[in-house]
């Protein structure tokens, strides 16, 4: 199916590995030209030859967490591939993974301002341009977390579950600019953030990290129909559709990319 994005100007936001790589490459596939950023010189660099390949892309140095930096990458993106259409929000994480006795005052803040803040500072550096044109589509990655939290990360489910707000409400503010936000909540699946959980869990514990993701599987997603962790491909997919014209009446939604994850309808 064609989406339509061919000539697009999307930006990316964390989009040098795992989901956020994958999303830049399925919008390159699609004819969209693509922005990425980082805060890693070196994955950049390593994200912006891998994507050449697919298409017309850059890669630019950014702190998300800071509104002039995300006004100087929105800008320079501008400058080398033209207006953008479609911002997609998925910078985020922690880098503590602890339950509520392990964290911080720095811990919880840093995950607002890199859950949230980061989000709400990209929406304001892209909506007067997207006004001004009629057409735009903001998508943001959320989590299972954010509407099923566990006793660990708290964190980081409380933010994603702000984002979640965030969207249905900045959906509502832009109601009939031609702006569509929406949210996609993945599950558990295999992506550098996951990797050094499962990773921390095997060392710990003395096991392989095969063996920690079963035993998480088991014990914290029982409910995954599909008995493993998710691709991130899977969840670019459906970024990819709510970044273009097909997903021209959905608006404030949050579809979750988690194999029945979270079981309630709700």
């Amino acid at each position: 199916m064609d989406l339509g994005l061919q000539g697009r100007v999307a930006l990316v936001t964390g989009g040098t590995k795992g989901i956020g790589l994958a999303i830049a490459e399925r919008l390159l596939r699609e004819g969209a030209a693509v922005a990425v950023c980082g805060r890693d010189e070196t994955a950049l660099e390593q994200a912006r030859v891998a994507l050449a390949a697919h298409g017309r892309v850059v890669a630019i140095a950014a702190d998300v967490r800071r509104r002039d930096a995300v006004e100087r990458l929105v800008a320079e993106t501008v400058d080398a591939l033209g207006p953008i259409d479609v911002l997609v929000n998925n910078a985020g994480g922690a880098t503590n993974f602890g339950g509520y006795d392990d964290l911080g005052d720095e811990d919880w803040v840093e995950a607002f301002e890199l859950n949230l803040m980061s989000a709400v500072n990209a929406a304001r550096a892209v909506v007067p341009g997207m006004r001004e044109r009629g057409w735009g589509r903001i998508v943001n990655i959320a989590s299972e977390s954010g509407v099923q939290p566990d006793a660990f990360f708290p964190h980081y489910a409380t933010q994603k579950a702000a984002l979640l707000s965030m969207t249905k409400s900045l959906s509502k503010a832009l109601a009939g600019t031609g702006i569509l936000v929406n949210a996609v909540s993945p599950a558990f699946v295999m992506t550098p953030i996951i990797e050094t959980m499962l990773g921390e869990v095997a060392a710990k514990e003395g096991i392989s990290v095969a063996e920690a993701e079963a035993g998480f599987l088991r014990t914290e997603r029982p409910n995954i129909t599909a008995g493993r962790a998710g691709r991130p491909e899977e969840v670019a997919q459906i970024v990819a559709v709510f970044a273009s014209e097909a997903a021209s009446f959905v608006n404030g939604a949050n579809i979750r990319v988690d194999s029945g994850s979270v079981a309630t309808i709700g």
